[in-house]
């Protein structure tokens, strides 16, 4: 993208307006989650149809997460957010109108696919906000997603008590987050190609520094999908506990990464990208004991709670270190996106897998294995660890820090 300069009013706003952006996303992921029982049965498919159907978010989002970086030199970054975010949330629609299991995995084929290409334009715009404020944003940003999911999944609990059509809810959901994307779209920075600019490649393969990066947030994902899946399953097998409290636990979980990466940047800026993840892993894996050696729930919830901590910020931080990692950064960051989507695919199964063959103990214990991993290999994310020079004037002009 060009060299353009920006006033630092500017550059804040936009890093607000991409927040805003993030919590967007995030709220259309948890409008959906909260449906999907109602999506089943309006489509009529069986649990392991709906799993099946389920794979291909994942799949749609994998193969069109590359072609991102393209639509955003066409465009310009801020015209291919827009649009990206738009199609986003109205694929929400989509699911709940599927009548069989064929339209309702092309469906979920859309919606992934939508989802994937806006993920990566608004953490590249995330990641070029960051570098011209010269500290740490990212993490932030995700705990706006978290926050964004959270409301999503609190206004689609009440409208599945009411009992309303989720046709109705998606689409009243998916035009008032439309708005609110698009609006909110206006304020971010307006990135263009230079004129001697090449226009990156539609499809190509992530350069190694990603897939390096990308396997750091392989474990961050996998331990916080099986998490989510699987603590209140966790608490009520292993430790025989009531639905009540089992529940409890996930959303204790979840709120735990949200906090974490809302407060994380400050952590960032203090001790930068690779030791807050090394110490991240060493909280993860302590939590990840805990959990495997408790024979309380308040010990285990304990544990869930200090591996959501410690992974809270892991993957916003591969984002960052991702747009640094090399002259493309959107090709990079696709790339992460893609290993860190896959992971969070094959996570709730692979969990399930080896509990069916071992026990819930077991499958935890390569979580915890998984956790361990991040303390090892923080040093990969050192592209996103650089000095940061202040900025010395409230009002200066803020340069694209690239040559």
């Amino acid at each position: 993208m060009s060299g353009m300069v920006y006033d630092l009013r500017e550059v804040r706003r936009a890093r607000y307006a991409v927040g805003a952006v993030f919590a967007v996303h995030g709220a259309v992921t948890g409008s959906f989650a909260t449906r999907v029982p109602w999506i089943q049965d309006h489509a009529g498919v069986s649990a392991g149809q709906l799993g099946l159907a389920l794979a291909f978010p994942a799949l749609g989002a994998s193969l069109a997460m590359p072609l991102a970086g393209s639509i955003s030199h066409r465009f310009g970054a801020r015209n291919a957010l827009r649009g990206l975010i738009a199609l986003w949330t109205l694929a929400l629609i989509l699911p709940s109108l599927a009548p069989n299991l064929l339209t309702l995995c092309l469906a979920l084929f859309v919606y992934g696919a939508t989802a994937g290409m806006a993920d990566v334009a608004m953490n590249a715009l995330g990641v070029e906000v960051e570098n011209r404020l010269d500290r740490s944003i990212m993490s932030g940003l995700h705990g706006m997603w978290s926050a964004g999911a959270l409301t999503g999944s609190a206004a689609g609990t009440l409208a599945a008590h009411l009992g309303s059509d989720a046709r109705l809810h998606h689409a009243l959901a998916a035009v008032t987050l439309t708005l609110l994307g698009v609006a909110a779209c206006r304020w971010v920075l307006d990135l263009q190609p230079a004129e001697d600019e090449e226009p990156p490649p539609r499809f190509a393969l992530p350069p190694r520094s990603a897939l390096l990066i990308g396997a750091v947030g392989f474990c961050a994902v996998f331990a916080e999908g099986a998490s989510l899946d699987w603590s209140a399953v966790y608490l009520r097998d292993q430790l025989d506990t009531s639905a009540g409290l089992a529940a409890a636990c996930t959303t204790g979980f979840t709120l735990t990464m949200a906090i974490a990466r809302l407060a994380g940047d400050k952590v960032v800026d203090r001790y930068g990208a690779v030791r807050t993840v090394r110490f991240s892993g060493i909280l993860a894996t302590l939590g990840g004991l805990l959990i495997v050696v408790s024979d309380r729930p308040a010990l285990a919830m304990t544990g869930f709670a200090l591996l959501g901590l410690g992974i809270a910020v892991v993957v916003p931080l591969c984002f960052a270190a991702a747009g640094r990692s090399g002259p493309n950064p959107s090709l990079a960051i696709a790339g992460v996106a893609t290993i860190t989507y896959t992971s969070g695919l094959i996570a709730p199964s692979a969990i399930g897998g080896i509990a069916q063959a071992t026990s819930l103990m077991v499958s935890f214990c390569l979580v915890t294995l998984l956790a361990s991993g991040l303390a090892i290999f923080a040093g990969v994310l050192r592209a996103g660890d650089r000095d940061r020079p202040k900025v010395s004037k409230p009002d200066a002009a803020v340069p694209d820090p690239r040559p």
